[in-house]
């Protein structure tokens, strides 16, 4: 039973099977954009929190249909995945120091929401070539599949972004987890871009070497970025004064 060449929704075990692979990718690659999704919204209200993470979300996925059609292409371009990680790198490092500004309290809510979901588009839509790549391979050109299997990842997404997020406030090591794992995805979106293949040869441990040392750096870069701006904070405190 064929419902149209469009979506080719044929009811029989591949197009089954190809679901349930789709469903197991997402749970499975998810972990990374919920981390991106739970350290932009940590700093919100909690009525806010929910807001983010929804909107945040859902807007990531609306550029991941849109993107999926050349990302494979794009990626295989010599720079893409380096500049990529460097984006990565600095969103890890903002996302570590969140909360951390000098500033007002009513500043840093005014602009707070937008500033999250912008963080979340643009981490996201930089992370996303694993998921999109997986997605479209399990999916074999089946564009029903291709859409539900990047609109049903919102909701694993949302749902272990937001315990992400409660756990934070409770346990904040886990901020500090969550920048290393981001620094680990941009070490590796780095290594792996092709014109670095090319020019190192990098090998196995060499990837996961350089993984650790950007995780590290995240969060040293962070640590200090924190000081820093303190530093700063209370000079000029002590100048009105």
């Amino acid at each position: 039973m064929d419902s149209g060449p469009f979506f080719n929704i044929s009811w029989d075990m591949n197009f089954f099977a190809g679901i349930l692979s789709i469903i197991l990718i997402d749970l499975v690659l998810a972990g990374d954009n919920a981390v991106v999704i739970a350290m932009a919204v940590r700093s919100l209200p909690r009525a806010q929190r929910i807001k983010g993470i929804f909107f945040g979300a859902g807007a990531a996925v609306v550029l991941r249909v849109t993107l999926t059609f050349f990302v494979a292409q794009v990626l295989l371009i010599s720079f893409v995945k380096l500049a990529g990680g460097m984006v990565i790198l600095w969103i890890a490092v903002k996302l570590f120091t969140v909360g951390e500004d000098g500033g007002s309290e009513s500043d840093k809510e005014a602009g707070s929401l937008l500033q999250a979901i912008r963080l979340i588009v643009i981490a996201d839509v930089t992370m996303s070539a694993d998921n999109v790549l997986a997605v479209a391979g399990a999916s074999h050109g089946n564009l029903f599949l291709l859409v539900f299997g990047l609109v049903v990842s919102i909701p694993f997404v949302v749902f272990t972004s937001n315990l992400l997020s409660i756990l934070m406030d409770k346990y904040p090591v886990i901020i500090l987890l969550g920048a290393a794992v981001l620094g680990r995805v941009g070490g590796e979106m780095m290594i792996t871009d092709p014109y670095v293949e090319r020019f190192f040869h990098p090998n196995k441990v060499l990837e996961y070497g350089i993984q650790i040392i950007f995780a590290a750096g995240v969060v040293v870069a962070g640590k200090l970025w924190i000081k820093l701006r303190r530093d700063r904070y209370n000079a000029s405190s002590s100048g009105t004064t």
